[in-house]
């Protein structure tokens, strides 16, 4: 196959993905004319059109869609057989993707990638953020993080972060003219900083317990995100109820910039996971980062 074949191919499978030139040219390091010109020479060549553009998305059609189930299984047995070549040598190498959210980016996983990359010149790690439930087979990740309670089937895991309890705060100022809740119900009295759930599309139910008793209570409020952080600057700011992991609340728990609500429901869950897919063959690569971000405990 001729350099110019393979490289259009993978344009398409890059834009197919991503349903986006835009975000299809970044992934790929060039540039979306360059993109969009292999996207017209692999049109030209097959003779039909493989993409429906608009200005707002990019979808493939029929032949599109034939084209790429008959060939993008091909390109992941090469990329796959590479990369078995490649472990034949002594030191461990590769592109590894990972996606988790940035709040366990930044607490867990980049303090141990920071430790172990130097050690391994030849491993590169993409880490992409994301809230989502994240189908990484499909998305072509090999690593996600996830809390241990939420694994699906299929997938095989390693722990790589103690349990982690998740807090109910508030800040002095919002708390001063108001009731401190002590139940459940009492949150819908309450301004409470919601998260969206992007796979879901609703709004995250506060996952409660006590003494065993489970209760998922949806809370209401002015105020919706879709990251921790922001939500915790919210509360910080007095701008209502959060319920965020603990690491990240006990820093303003300590000088009294936040203090515990409903602390008797507080939930604590299996902590943090590597998982990946069971049906993959790991490569040297991963099984360094799995050695390497796994928990000891």
């Amino acid at each position: 196959m001729a350099k110019e074949h393979y490289s259009d191919l993978l344009a398409l499978i890059a834009v197919a993905r991503e349903q986006s030139f835009t975000r299809a040219a970044s992934q790929l390091g060039i540039s979306q004319s360059m993109l969009s010109h292999s996207i017209q020479r692999l049109e030209a060549r097959v003779g039909v059109r493989l993409l429906t553009r608009t200005t707002r998305s990019v979808s493939v059609t029929e032949a599109g869609e034939r084209l790429l189930n008959t060939v993008e299984p091909r390109l992941r047995e090469i990329e796959t057989e590479l990369i078995a070549v490649a472990e034949l040598g002594d030191t461990p190498a590769g592109n590894i993707r990972i996606t988790a959210t940035d709040h366990v980016i930044e607490t867990v996983l980049w303090p141990k990638l920071a430790q172990a990359l130097p050690k391994y010149p030849q491993i590169s790690v993409e880490v992409v953020i994301d809230y989502g439930l994240t189908d990484i087979v499909a998305d072509h990740f090999d690593f996600g993080i996830r809390l241990g309670d939420g694994l699906a089937n299929g997938i095989e895991a390693v722990r790589i972060a103690p349990d982690m309890r998740f807090v109910m705060v508030g800040a002095p100022s919002y708390m001063e003219s108001r009731a401190m809740p002590t139940r459940p119900q009492d949150l819908m009295e309450h301004e409470c900083i919601n998260m969206r759930l992007p796979t879901r599309g609703g709004l995250y139910a506060w996952e409660l317990e006590k003494d065993g008793q489970e209760i998922n209570t949806r809370v209401k409020g002015r105020l919706v995100f879709n990251g921790i952080n922001q939500i915790l600057d919210a509360a910080v700011s007095g701008f209502g109820l959060a319920y965020v992991p603990e690491d990240i609340a006990h820093p303003h728990l300590v000088d009294g910039t936040l203090v515990p609500v409903m602390e008797a429901w507080w939930r604590t869950f299996p902590g943090l996971h590597l998982y990946y897919s069971s049906e993959r063959e790991k490569s040297r690569a991963m099984q360094v980062l799995i050695d390497e971000l796994r928990y000891p405990g």
